[in-house]
């Protein structure tokens, strides 16, 4: 879920370091700016301040936690005047300006996020009345406002919508909703990437699988958000020809594509260019969320089994974002984020910035902290939202980069 954004960042900023798959000593870069009290990591937050923070939030929501009043109060800080959010403002008491630039993504992020924590209802119906007003005619949503509809922006404000219980059907522009969008950045069954979805058409027209993108389709297409619970196992296994795929079946073909290219070693490789042959563990926790949503448990669960055995080190270094994604990645398939590997995701996430509290409506004796027993009540506490992309899926490790 970190997931969903990545590829919408990388068309709008470029690629960052701590996107890439994380293989270098040093986890956190000095940051160029100071890094608020109330923000989860220590890295520099000028590009995926918000969206880190996001996710952490629904991560820690899915676990039973209530946030961190400090942690809810920055990102609520975070808001423009007109209810839109850019990736990070450094003083949010200035007006947004030309300087600071508010994105879909990170808009819908938010969404996700405050509603999961709840109180912020005024908050939350600025963001969304925002994005409604920045829906291109396609019924589609690009990384920026007015920009190209993308597969990865359309998918997280659709898991925005679904959150505060908006019918992402009934919100269309000159007739269009995001599910007529979706269709268009299909790839047919049969060519080159079958099923697959594809960021945006090249400049060509023509349309590219994209790992990432495809992930975060799937969820579009099913109308979740970053948070979600396994599905039902689609009809057939493959990829199923049709014209007009209605947005089940767009999400069904998805998941086939991505079912396919994880089958044989458990996990995706980066497609960045220049990248080395290495595995993408934001993109690959991503998956899992959407072949869990799509009803393909039993690959998911084998693809979360590896993330286990590997992916440790990269939360690590890539920090909250990366803990948050790997948390959901467990509670799609309905794992014990307490114990993965060895290491408490839990409690890794929850040292990364202000200490949340568990709700003691979260039941079964559940303790603050399930990093010993591992058996600590994570389930499902409500998000109401579909899941991350993000990247995602979604900045963080699946959500910044064009896989």
């Amino acid at each position: 879920m970190n997931v969903r954004r990545s590829a919408a960042v990388l068309a709008a900023v470029g690629v960052l370091a701590a996107a890439a798959p994380a293989t270098a000593a040093d986890p956190s870069p000095s940051p160029k700016v100071t890094v608020p009290s109330g923000l989860y990591g220590k890295a520099d937050p000028t590009y995926d301040g918000v969206w880190r923070q996001s996710l952490t939030l629904v991560a820690q929501r899915t676990l039973g936690y209530r946030p961190a009043t400090e942690a809810v109060d920055w990102l609520a800080g975070q808001q423009c005047a007109n209810g839109a959010f850019a990736a990070f403002r450094a003083d949010p008491a200035k007006a947004c300006d030309g300087k600071v630039v508010p994105d879909t993504n990170s808009t819908a992020a938010a969404v996700q996020a405050l509603q999961a924590a709840g109180g912020r209802g005024a908050a939350v119906g600025k963001a969304v009345a925002w994005l409604k007003s920045v829906q291109n005619k396609d019924g589609g949503w690009g990384y920026n406002a007015g920009g190209p509809s993308d597969t990865n922006s359309t998918s997280v404000v659709i898991g925005a919508l679904a959150a505060v219980g908006t019918d992402p059907a009934a919100v269309r522009k000159a007739g269009r909703s995001p599910y007529d969008a979706l269709p268009g950045w299909v790839i047919p069954c049969g060519q080159d990437g079958g099923g697959a979805l594809a960021f945006q058409p090249d400049k060509k027209g023509k349309l590219l699988a994209n790992a990432d993108a495809t992930a975060a389709g799937v969820l579009g297409a099913l109308g979740k958000g970053f948070a979600v619970t396994a599905g039902k196992a689609p009809a057939k296994a493959g990829c199923v020809k049709a014209d007009h795929p209605a947005p089940a079946q767009v999400a069904d073909n998805a998941g086939a594509y991505l079912a396919s290219a994880v089958a044989r070693t458990g996990h995706l490789k980066s497609a960045l260019a220049g990248a080395e042959d290495q595995p993408d563990f934001g993109n690959t926790a991503d998956t899992v969320v959407a072949l869990a949503a799509d009803g393909r448990t039993e690959q998911a669960k084998k693809t979360y089994a590896w993330l286990e055995k590997n992916a440790t080190q990269w939360a690590a270094q890539s920090g909250p974002a990366a803990y948050a994604q790997l948390i959901l990645a467990a509670h799609a398939v309905g794992a014990q984020p307490g114990d993965f590997g060895g290491t408490s995701l839990v409690d890794s996430l929850n040292a990364q910035g202000p200490a949340p509290h568990m709700e003691k409506s979260a039941g079964h004796g559940a303790k603050a902290s399930d990093g010993d027993s591992g058996t600590g009540v994570w389930w499902i506490v409500g998000v109401g939202l579909v899941a991350g992309i993000g990247i995602g899926f979604l900045l963080s490790g699946r959500k910044k980069r064009q896989r």
